[in-house]
């Protein structure tokens, strides 16, 4: 079997984070986004990988090359226009003979992909699509299944009063399970969609759809800064499982005088003066924060300097950005890659 992650999108709602880096390898605990991928797939004995990419592609490939690092085969596929889901799926991958897992590439997830492959084949379907339930579904994809688990139908966004009637709150995880057989369905070189196209015409030809409900295992889409920072407060929290973070490095400089919890993630080469507080934080490589600065419930991306009593609260500050002094960001403030904020701004 071999894993097809589709990492083209521009990564509009995460802007600003997304202007000068694409969205599937901004940092998440200090870690390339993908590389989370990259390491279940790579749990489940998948090594063959491809990436679809569309929106700054040399920087993803400069960064991840071949994937030998990671003990994975690592090939790019670039779309020569946006082509949906779908079309890149078939682009990618239209001459393969053999089952491809395919991700969305802004999912977050501890799944055990071993599992999802073992379901696909015991229950010898075409398909397999991945189900997470969710409070609010109304913003995703509905998806309707049987007892069985077999897949009836799809409803795109539904609105409220639909989710009222029928109680449904299952949505589509973004990773499938699919057998060639379902290229046949898809159209060379056009934009097509996964979730208005191709698996309609799967149930249409009655081919057997299966599902993987994610009822054991963590999901988020990183897509919005929100999403992004709650998926870091979750890592923090022990709430997402099998990843390994690593000790703190040796080369933090932190003053005696700090004040510095347990939970928080710190990158190589960061410093730390007397009177600095860090709660429930990620502080990237080469970030410096001074004299009686707070960081509480943020994300600080490398090289930034967090000025003397500076405060920074459940927000998210990108590469190289320079928060003066007694500056008070508040809570949902998302800076951009070289802000620059003058001392005593409030934002």
């Amino acid at each position: 079997m071999k894993a097809l992650i589709l990492a083209g999108g521009k990564g509009t709602r995460l802007r600003p984070l997304t202007v000068y880096t694409p969205k599937p390898i901004v940092p998440v605990i200090n870690r390339p986004f993908l590389l989370f991928q990259i390491e279940i797939l790579r749990r489940a004995g998948i090594t063959d990988i491809v990436l679809s990419l569309n929106y700054q592609p040399n920087k993803i490939q400069h960064l991840l090359g071949d994937g030998s690092e990671y003990g994975v085969d690592l090939s790019y596929v670039t779309e020569p226009n946006p082509m949906g889901t779908g079309g890149a799926y078939k682009y990618a991958v239209g001459d393969s003979e053999e089952p491809t897992i395919v991700l969305n590439g802004d999912i977050l997830t501890d799944l055990v992909v071993k599992d999802l492959v073992e379901s696909h084949y015991a229950s010898k379907a075409d398909a397999t699509i991945c189900l997470k339930r969710v409070e609010d579904p109304s913003a995703y994809g509905a998806v309707d299944s049987d007892e069985s688990g077999k897949v009836t139908a799809f409803r795109e966004k539904p609105k409220p009063e639909d989710i009222d009637e029928s109680d449904v709150n299952l949505i589509n995880a973004g990773i499938y399970v699919l057998e060639p057989k379902v290229l046949d369905l898809i159209e060379e070189d056009t934009n097509t969609s996964f979730e208005y196209d191709v698996f309609p015409k799967i149930l249409e030809n009655g081919m057997h759809f299966g599902s993987f409900k994610l009822d054991d295992a963590y999901w988020c889409d990183i897509g919005t800064p929100n999403k992004y920072l709650s998926a870091h407060s979750d890592f923090l929290a022990g709430k997402i499982r099998r990843f390994h973070l690593g000790k703190r490095p040796e080369s933090i400089e932190i003053a005696t005088r700090a004040t510095i919890d347990e939970q928080s993630v710190f990158g190589e080469n960061c410093v730390i003066k007397p009177g600095a507080v860090i709660e429930n934080s990620v502080i990237g490589e080469g970030v410096h924060i001074e004299e009686r600065a707070e960081v509480k419930n943020s994300v600080i991306w490398p090289h930034s300097r967090i000025s003397n009593s500076a405060k920074v609260q459940d927000s998210i500050v990108a590469k190289g950005c320079y928060v003066g002094q007694n500056v008070t960001v508040s809570a949902g403030s998302v800076l951009g890659d070289k802000t620059s904020l003058t001392d005593y701004t409030i934002v």
